[in-house]
């Protein structure tokens, strides 16, 4: 029956994608409410909430039951199982898909990421090609392995609010920033962490920022997956990206709304790439 990929729910993809996998969902809690991640609170309805709430949402990993659940009915129905979740380093997730794996010897795999969002959605089209050639979920996992270093996410950032909510920018700089109109673009490293790869003045200086980012380590590898992505409950800094961009996008090029996992630090407003580098 071939390989069944399956997913945390912090892994964003275009819905056509997403109908493909199976999406094992974290929690999200603002304040006395608590949801689960893409089943009961939608990308836009987290957005909405996230502009409203005075402290930052947390997220909490699924269990391993939760896992075992998903693995189970793939396997009694004949598949293999690749399970691919965000960074170990961002989550525990990790440990709960592995965990859970142990159940099913020989018929579970577990991928770490090592990154998160648009860039774990790029390395789960990825696997999902390699399955389409008949490729087993043992033998896309070691390519997983050999090719994730080189996936890249890039997101800028319209607000500092979140960053600042979240502890990552002081209220001071914050302020200061605020008012000379500064757009970081953060990054997941290599290590699986995120972090600020830049600043621009204006949104603008910032998509050249974010297109000088892209060009680095040879560009942009254009025979494997990427994603373009916005946070919030408008695509509108998306459109604006692409058309000033000077990177060479398709237009069909797909796109999807970064979900909780960065959309909690970016805030509504970003703009984000995901894809894998030529280098």
């Amino acid at each position: 029956m071939g390989v069944k990929i399956i997913v945390d729910s912090t892994v964003d993809l275009p819905l056509h994608v997403k109908a493909r996998v199976k999406a094992v969902p974290l929690s999200v809690r603002f304040e006395d409410e608590e949801f689960l991640d893409g089943v009961t609170i939608s990308a836009e309805t987290f957005y909405e909430k996230l502009k409203d709430s005075e402290t930052l949402p947390t997220t909490s990993q699924p269990t391993p039951a939760s896992f075992e659940d998903a693995y189970r009915e793939a396997v009694e129905a004949g598949h293999e199982v690749l399970c691919i979740t965000i960074s170990s380093k961002l989550s525990g997730t990790y440990q709960s898909a592995t965990i859970a794996a142990e159940e099913f010897p020989g018929k579970v795999f577990v991928a770490d990421s090592r990154t998160a969002a648009l860039a774990s959605g790029v390395l789960t089209e990825y696997a999902l090609q390699l399955a389409d050639t008949g490729m087993g979920a043992e033998e896309i996992l070691q390519k997983l392995i050999q090719e994730r270093n080189k996936v890249r996410l890039y997101a800028i950032v319209d607000t500092l609010e979140y960053l600042k909510k979240g502890g990552r920018l002081s209220s001071a700089v914050a302020v200061v920033g605020g008012m000379l109109n500064i757009k970081p673009v953060i990054c997941v490293d290599e290590a699986g962490e995120i972090k600020v790869a830049g600043t621009a003045r204006g949104m603008k200086k910032a998509y050249a920022l974010l297109d000088q980012l892209c060009g680095e380590n040879g560009g942009v590898d254009n025979t494997k997956p990427i994603l373009l992505g916005y946070s919030g409950t408008s695509s509108e800094n998306l459109s604006k990206y692409m058309t000033e961009s000077s990177c060479e996008w398709a237009a069909d090029t797909n796109t999807a709304i970064v979900g909780a996992a960065i959309g909690v630090h970016a805030g509504p407003g970003a703009v984000a790439a995901a894809f894998f580098s030529k280098g």
